[in-house]
């Protein structure tokens, strides 16, 4: 390589981190590089629970609170990860430093293939979203829209990262605006309907009661609970990319995880609502979150309408492109710490090297380019390996904690609250990866 090249390299080099210094003294410009995972869940995660009790739809509302209990614990323990390792790694240095190095490796394992699976299943349900928008007859160009759009944002993402997040900004703000105000506009226009919906909640207890007996209630509601399971997935992508944070690292990240869990649980639970409110059922080539905006476009202006509806599911689709972001930057990382303690090639442990860093993030692409070949772009079977490899590092990370925490309790006073809260993360984690591997063995999990 010529000294002109090097030269242009390394000034490049330096203006991505000259830029990224000042992105990152801001958490919430971390919340967008990394929180837009989580949040951009909410496109198909509560989704898939509120589909599971289609016949009882006001049941949802119990799993959408169980979610938002779910997401309090999951983002609690993970700053509690993130006090015990500030320089970063997440859940592949928890399992490795606290349970064993055979343990850390399969955590980083699935943390590779969760990352992999964030860049296909976030361009997969970003085109599903848009396609909402088209006619039923335009499907037959939606499998080579992902395809092309995932080769794109590699593209991008190889040309360094200033490139794939300033651009964003308006992006989550576009995606916050609408939905805001898609869900106050449901609030405020059909505010009389609340009532109905605690009856209709009391109603379809006793309908589920009838039909199916206490149990299977029981085990209705948590067969909903786990297969919406998506929608806590991102969540640990600030503990694992927190060394991407400006000092104080520990406080920033801290301060992005209340970002993002807040985000995200007044998401789930607007939608869910809105579900209700609009009786939302699904629809042939449209998303359920299609069907509701479509809906409440019906209830607009007439010129209004339709705009609005079109703006709400481009900036769902443009955040989940965003969200591969997150894949992005987060795989090269993992790789990185693996590569340190010889599970991966040993080059790949000087992530300040571009040369290093692009290697990764083409290694993420082709990775993502060949599960989308595989699943042909279908939502519904990506969510089930993603789920799996979350809660797979959701559970060993949880167990390493406690671990730790029985360890601390002779040194350390808030070891018993450390407990508590860990083994209640555990427990709820460990039931939902149990509880997919049952309920979805048959479609591939």
């Amino acid at each position: 390589m010529s000294n002109s090249q090097n030269h242009t390299l390394n000034t490049s080099f330096k203006l991505d981190r000259s830029l990224f210094r000042k992105l990152s003294l801001f958490p919430f410009f971390a919340f967008i590089g990394l929180g837009a995972d989580s949040v951009s869940s909410s496109c198909y995660g509560p989704s898939e629970f509120f589909l599971a009790l289609i016949d009882y739809p006001h049941l949802s509302l119990l799993v959408a609170a169980l979610a938002i209990l779910t997401i309090w614990v999951v983002s609690t323990s993970y700053c509690q990860i993130i006090d015990l390792f500030p320089h970063g790694g997440g859940g592949y240095v928890v399992a490795s430093k606290l349970l064993s190095p055979t343990c850390g490796l399969i955590s980083g394992s699935a943390l590779l293939v969760d990352y992999i699976l964030t860049i296909t299943v976030s361009v997969a349900s970003g085109v599903d979203a848009l396609f909402s928008l088209l006619p039923h007859e335009h499907q037959i160009w939606n499998f080579s829209t992902k395809i092309l759009l995932l080769m794109l944002i590699t593209g991008i993402n190889l040309r360094g990262v200033k490139e794939s997040i300033f651009p964003w900004i308006p992006v989550f703000a576009l995606f916050a605006l609408t939905h805001i105000a898609a869900f106050l506009w449901a609030f405020l226009n059909h505010s009389h309907e609340f009532t109905f919906i605690t009856n209709g909640l009391f109603i379809d207890i006793d309908r589920a009661h009838s039909s199916l007996g206490a149990l299977g209630m029981l085990l209705l509601l948590l067969r909903s609970y786990s297969v919406g399971a998506g929608t806590y997935t991102g969540i640990e992508a600030v503990s694992n990319g927190i060394n991407l944070l400006h000092e104080p690292k520990t406080h920033n990240a801290r301060i992005t995880m209340l970002y993002m869990s807040i985000a995200l649980a007044v998401t789930v639970t607007g939608l869910v609502v809105c579900y209700i409110l609009y009786e939302v059922a699904p629809a042939p080539g449209l998303t359920l979150n299609g069907v509701l905006m479509h809906k409440i476009s019906i209830e607009m202006d007439d010129s209004f309408g339709p705009f609005f509806c079109g703006l709400t599911l481009f900036s769902e689709a443009a955040l989940l492109m965003m969200a591969a972001q997150s894949g992005f930057l987060g795989g090269p990382r993992v790789l990185a710490n693996m590569a340190a303690d010889r599970w991966m090639p040993s080059k790949f442990s000087n992530l300040s090297d571009r040369f290093v860093m692009n290697h990764g993030i083409l290694l993420m692409g082709i990775a993502a380019l060949l599960l989308m070949l595989y699943t042909k772009g279908d939502v519904a079977i990506i969510v089930i390996l993603y789920s799996l490899s979350v809660f797979i590092t959701f559970t060993l990370s949880q167990l390493g904690m406690c671990v730790h925490w029985a360890k601390e309790r002779a040194v350390h006073r808030a070891w018993l609250k450390g407990l508590l809260i860990n083994s209640v993360g555990f427990f709820l984690v460990f039931f939902i990866l149990i509880s997919l591997c049952i309920v979805k063995f048959e479609e591939g999990a």
